[in-house]
């Protein structure tokens, strides 16, 4: 079918309700791809995601729909972080129906990101591919695209959980307890602390980056806020664990999941991170014990713990493959020279 049965125009948060159920049964479809036995995301979170995002990411979002105007057959996005760091980069994903694929609709849309991204002079796209759409793949390099950093999502079944590695985890972090305070927070963060908790999240920074051109960010207060805005419009509890020095008075290191209704069955581990001064003492084990024993107490609906991993994240992986997760889909971050993409983008035009 020609390009020109299709037509790509912008989608709008203050879209119509036909609107967002093509937008959701889209992202639904693509997402049966990547986690076949995983339930669908329900209509409204997808309109509450979209009308969160926040403001510090600038989503610019294109939906190719067929020639009856009533299913959205290819999406495509990017985002401009408004923030002080790694402006030289835009982050991007494009999505199409596996019977509308190698028909020029990911290339169409792929012209109108690197547009925005010339006008916003980012000279870098980056983007992910997952291990069950190899079609992704084969897209980045036509492209030119490079792979930065190879990834996993890792995979716990609570079922095969060790019980006693648990208690053995918890019994020694007791002994620190002279040394640290073991707290939690179920939701927000403490106003009184924001902005310590915006230095706790940085941790992220000390995570395997590989070959991609990216630089430590630097979370402020405002963005934490922003970010819980997005998280609490779609009714995801938060749970966070965190140690604190008690001689110093300053957080030492914190582990983080999220837990969807929606999907119950489900638990995301987010970041686990201790500062390098409290490294090689089992504070990491401590934490991730303390959440999972939380867990198995208060959340018997899940059956599984979902994290991501680089595979070059040799600390995490020991703590993570002690306590049975396995690999569940391979992933990849690319990154694509902007010049590159608009040089393959004009050739692709005068063919």
């Amino acid at each position: 079918m020609s390009t020109s049965a299709f037509q790509i125009r912008s989608f709008d948060k203050n879209a119509s309700q036909a609107e967002y159920i093509a937008l959701n049964r889209h992202t639904n479809h693509i997402r049966r791809e990547r986690y076949p036995y995983d339930p669908p995301i329900p209509l409204d979170e997808t309109i509450q995601n979209l009308r969160s995002i926040p403001p510090f990411a600038d989503l610019k979002l294109w939906a190719t729909w067929n020639a009856d105007q009533n299913e959205i057959v290819a999406l495509g996005d990017v985002i401009i972080l408004r923030t002080e760091e790694n402006q030289h980069m835009a982050q991007f994903e494009i999505t199409v129906l596996p019977e509308y694929r190698r028909q020029g609709l990911g290339r169409q849309l792929l012209s109108r990101i690197a547009e925005v991204a010339r006008q916003e002079n980012r000279r870098l796209l980056m983007t992910n591919t997952a291990a069950q759409i190899p079609g992704g793949e084969a897209f980045m390099l036509r492209i030119g695209a490079q792979k930065g950093l190879e990834a996993h999502t890792n995979q716990l079944r609570i079922a095969d959980l060790d019980g006693d590695l648990i208690g053995n985890w918890l019994a020694r972090g007791q002994q620190y307890l002279p040394e640290f305070e073991l707290g939690f927070w179920d939701g927000a963060y403490p106003e009184e602390q924001l902005q310590e908790i915006a230095e706790l999240s940085n941790l992220t920074n000390q995570q395997p980056l590989g070959d991609l051109d990216i630089k430590d960010m630097h979370t402020t207060p405002e963005q934490l806020r922003q970010i819980e805005v997005n998280l609490f419009a779609r009714w995801l509890p938060r749970w966070t664990f965190y140690l604190v020095d008690r001689v110093i008075g300053k957080f030492a290191g914190y582990t983080e999941t999220i837990w969807n209704p929606n999907r119950a069955e489900l638990l995301r581990q987010d970041m686990t991170g201790v500062f390098p001064q409290y490294r090689n003492r089992g504070l990491g084990r401590w934490l991730k014990a303390a959440m999972l024993d939380k867990v198995l107490k208060e959340r018997p609906q899940v059956k599984f713990v979902r994290t991501g991993n680089a595979d070059s994240n040799a600390a995490m992986l020991k703590i993570n493959n002690a306590l049975g997760f396995k690999p569940y889909m391979a992933e990849a971050l690319w990154q694509a020279d902007l010049q590159g993409v608009l040089n393959y983008l004009q050739a692709c035009n005068e063919l």
